[in-house]
C-alpha cells in the first residue's frame, strides 16, 4: 500500500502541564483539499506549527513524503508553504520587496525570483499595488499578499490557517480561486477556518478537532450521515389510524409535541418526505404546516464540539 503524502501519527504536544494535542492521527493524500474545523483553543494553530516544522511534537510524529518532518531538516521545510493566522509582513517593505525578500531566503535570485514574483502579484491580484508599501494596504489585500508570501518559493503543500479573518468579500473570493488554481494543478492543501462554509466549499475531507484531539474525520457527505434530518409537521384530520401509520413509516421516528406538531427524525429527508407524502394522500389528509431541518456542517460541529463559548 502506498504511504499518503502526508501522515500524522499519534502526535501530542505538551506545554507543562497542558496538553494541547492528544495523540491526533490523520492522512492527507496528494492533491487534496484537507479541511481543519475546530473552536478557539482546539489544537489546530499547534498542529500546523508541528506539519510546517516550526515547532517538534513532544511525541508520535509527522511524515511528508515518507520523510519524517523536523525543525532542523532545511529540504523538508522547502517542501512547505504556510500562510499563518497573524500576518508575516514587512509593512515599511512593499509588496514586491516582501516577496522578493521571502524568496532569497529560499535562495530564489535573478530572472527566476522575478518571474515568480510577477506570476505571484497577478494571482493574488496585486499587480497594480507591486511598489505600495504594505503599510499602505487594507487588510484583505495583507491577507493576499500573505498568501503570496507563502507561494514564493514553489512548495508542494500549503498550509493555510484562517486566511480570510477580517477579509472583504471580494479579498476573501480572491482567496478562494487562488485555493482552487493551485490545487487544480496538483498542490496539497491543509485548510483551517471558523467559516463552515469555506471548508464545505473547498475540502474534499474534514477533521473536526476539539481540547487537542480528533473528534472527527470524514467527506462531508459522511460527516453529515452522523446527524438526523428532521420533518416538522401539522396534519387534518389527525385521526388514530393516520397517527398510527405514521410510527411504521420506515428509517423515521415519530415524536409528538405541543399543538398537534408532529416530528419525523430520518437519516433521509428527501426519502421520508417522499413516503409522508404517499401515506398523507392514501388517508385523504393535508399538510397544514410543515418545515424541513436537513443535517448540515454546522450542526455536525455543535454536536461534536459542545456549544459552550470558547476564549
Amino acid at each position: 500500500m502506498t504511504a499518503a503524502f502526508l501522515e500524522v501519527r499519534e502526535v501530542s504536544k505538551r506545554y507543562g502541564p497542558t496538553l494541547a494535542l492528544d495523540r491526533v492521527s490523520f492522512d492527507v493524500q496528494e492533491g487534496e483539499v484537507f479541511g481543519l474545523l475546530g473552536p478557539n483553543g482546539a489544537g489546530k494553530t499547534t498542529l500546523l506549527s508541528i506539519v510546517s516544522c516550526l515547532l517538534g511534537p513532544t511525541s508520535g510524529e509527522v511524515r511528508l513524503l515518507g520523510r519524517p518532518v523536523a525543525p532542523s531538516d532545511r529540504q523538508i521545510r522547502c517542501l512547505i508553504g504556510i500562510v499563518p493566522q497573524e500576518l508575516a509582513l514587512y509593512s515599511e517593505l512593499t509588496a514586491q520587496e516582501n516577496l522578493c525578500f521571502f524568496g532569497e531566503l529560499y535562495g530564489i535570485r535573478g530572472p527566476e525570483l522575478r518571474r515568480r514574483v510577477r506570476r505571484i502579484l497577478a494571482a493574488i491580484g496585486l499587480e497594480d499595488k507591486a511598489n505600495d508599501r504594505v503599510r499602505t494596504f487594507s487588510g484583505g489585500m495583507k491577507r493576499r499578499l500573505n498568501l503570496g508570501v507563502a507561494l514564493v518559493h514553489g512548495p508542494r503543500l500549503l498550509l493555510l490557517d484562517e486566511p480570510t479573518v477580517g477579509v472583504d468579500p471580494q479579498s476573501r473570493n480572491r482567496i478562494f480561486e487562488e485555493v482552487r488554481r493551485l490545487n487544480g494543478e496538483g498542490m496539497t492543501l491543509v485548510y483551517t477556518s471558523h467559516y463552515m462554509e469555506e471548508v464545505q466549499a473547498l475540502c474534499s475531507r474534514i477533521g473536526i478537532m476539539d481540547r487537542g484531539r480528533l473528534a472527527a474525520c470524514d467527506t462531508l457527505p459522511r460527516l453529515l450521515q452522523t446527524l438526523p434530518g428532521t420533518i416538522r409537521f401539522r396534519v387534518t384530520p389527525l385521526t388514530p389510524a393516520l397517527r398510527e401509520r405514521l410510527k411504521e413509516l420506515p428509517d423515521a421516528l415519530l415524536c409528538e409535541r405541543e399543538g398537534q406538531l408532529l416530528e419525523l427524525e430520518c437519516s433521509d429527508v428527501k426519502l421520508a418526505l417522499v413516503e409522508l407524502m404517499r401515506l398523507l394522500q392514501q388517508e385523504g389528509a393535508a399538510l397544514a404546516h410543515l418545515d424541513i431541518e436537513e443535517p448540515n456542517l454546522e450542526r455536525v460541529f455543535l454536536h461534536l464540539t459542545g456549544r459552550q463559548l470558547r476564549d
